[in-house]
């Protein structure tokens, strides 16, 4: 599956590095605002990809758009906060779902690629960085 990284500003990570034993909350909260923006636009391509210019009549059953969804917020070994968006596994047919998003997004022999991951990031990347920085003065307004 396709990886999206989408980096903060500089000024925005030292005005988050200086908010100390509250920085996990607040940085779960921004993350969860700009992955919403995401989740949103990965939804809407690829509701608009699915079933568009097939010979056949499409067999879309759905389960591939509503098994799209975030993840907690997580820290790895560097100490990064990180959100993704993905599908949950399994699919009902025993198949898997991030199989089916990969043939989607990148084609296969007899069926021609149809992006949705890629140009979801480019159109959401401005409004999540956005959401992230009016959910982060926000919740620092809180304290």
């Amino acid at each position: 599956m396709a990886k999206v990284d989408i980096k903060m500003p500089d000024e925005f990570l030292e005005r988050i590095s200086k908010l100390g034993s509250d920085f996990d909350p607040v940085a779960e909260k921004v993350l969860e605002a700009g992955g919403e923006v995401v989740l949103d636009k990965v939804r809407s391509t690829l509701s608009s990809v699915i079933g568009r210019d097939t010979k056949q009549p499409s067999r879309s059953t759905g389960e591939l758009e509503s098994a799209l969804g975030l993840s907690p917020v997580k820290a790895d070994r560097s100490g990064n906060h990180n959100i993704k968006i993905g599908f949950s596994e399994p699919r009902s047919d025993g198949d898997s779902n991030a199989k089916i998003a990969n043939i989607i997004e990148y084609g296969k022999h007899g069926q021609p690629a149809k992006p949705f991951l890629k140009p979801a990031k480019s159109a959401s990347r401005s409004a999540a960085i956005s959401a992230m920085q009016q959910k982060f003065e926000e919740e620092v307004g809180k304290l």
